[in-house]
């Protein structure tokens, strides 16, 4: 990899999810099977709306049934459940996926709604049955939640091995922040998870050949926070009035050497290609493993 530019080099998001996408077409055409992938949505947020529209439209595309299956904001907990157990049972069914956050007024409680889900169809893979080999026996031979998966195939894609390498992981949340921070240490590399309101985040972001910021603070990450010749990986994305934005404040950190995921076309379109291929993976382990 060769830095020196005096511009961010993009990774571009949407061209390796083709890449994915071509790959699980021919694996799908080759089994002459179509994995099946249950999405439930609950409410009307428009921007679970169009997250679950891109899995149905992209799923077309690569092979993948996706059957929606739309609550109603006020279904309430034990009826979403009820939801959960009839997929689970389900035996034409894959592959589940929540669409997630939940409508925050209904009270849901979200650790249980996923970990109802049967650790076989778990596609987004945080049921603690599947987060634990991942975080704590370091098995990579198990399949990665997708947004993980979208982090290491970036990476993968610009040949950069993250042994030794600082990795910071800007986030409120220990079940995705802390959790990520465990895969990179599984992987050799020196991984932190810090608050974005911690008082020493520039100081320690600053030092990160490996920059995460997943926090929905649109352009709060800043040049004085990033290290020159960062790999920097926008996770965070916000919608206000049309328009969407990354955590990054991209016009901010242009002029460093390194590389940086734009927003849009980053993260969201390889986050529903790995999404995809591991529905494939999960079928691939009930039928023919």
């Amino acid at each position: 990899m060769s830095y020196g530019l005096r511009v961010m080099n993009i990774i571009d998001g949407k061209k390796l999810a083709e890449k994915v996408n071509d790959q699980t077409v021919a694996e799908v055409i080759k089994l002459g099977e179509r994995p099946n992938l249950a999405v439930v949505l609950v409410g009307d947020n428009p921007d679970s709306d169009l997250y679950v529209r891109k899995k149905l439209e992209a799923g077309k595309k690569v092979g993948v049934d996706t059957h929606l299956y739309k609550c109603p904001a006020n279904v309430g907990q034990a009826e979403l459940l009820k939801t959960i157990d009839f997929l689970n049972k389900d035996e034409t069914i894959d592959a589940i996926l929540v669409q997630l956050p939940l409508p925050k007024d209904m009270g849901y409680d979200t650790d249980e709604v996923v970990s109802r889900i049967s650790p076989e169809k778990d596609v987004d893979c945080f049921h603690p049955k599947n987060i634990l080999p991942v975080t704590t026996a370091c098995d990579s031979s198990h399949i990665l939640p997708p947004v993980y998966g979208v982090i290491f195939e970036m990476l993968k894609s610009l040949q950069y091995d993250v042994r030794d390498k600082n990795v910071a992981v800007v986030s409120k949340s220990e079940i995705f922040g802390g959790n990520l921070v465990k895969v990179f240490a599984c992987k050799g590399a020196k991984a932190e998870k810090v608050h974005p309101d911690d008082p020493e985040l520039a100081e320690k972001t600053a030092k990160a050949d490996i920059l995460i910021p997943v926090i929905g603070r649109p352009k709060f990450i800043k040049k004085n926070m990033v290290k020159n010749g960062a790999i920097v990986i926008d996770v965070g994305i916000t919608r206000d009035q049309g328009s969407t934005y990354g955590d990054v404040d991209f016009s901010d950190v242009k002029d460093l050497d390194g590389y940086i995921t734009p927003v849009p076309g980053g993260v969201g379109p390889m986050t529903v290609a790995i999404t995809l291929r591991n529905t494939l993976e999960l079928y691939k382990k009930r039928h023919i493993s």
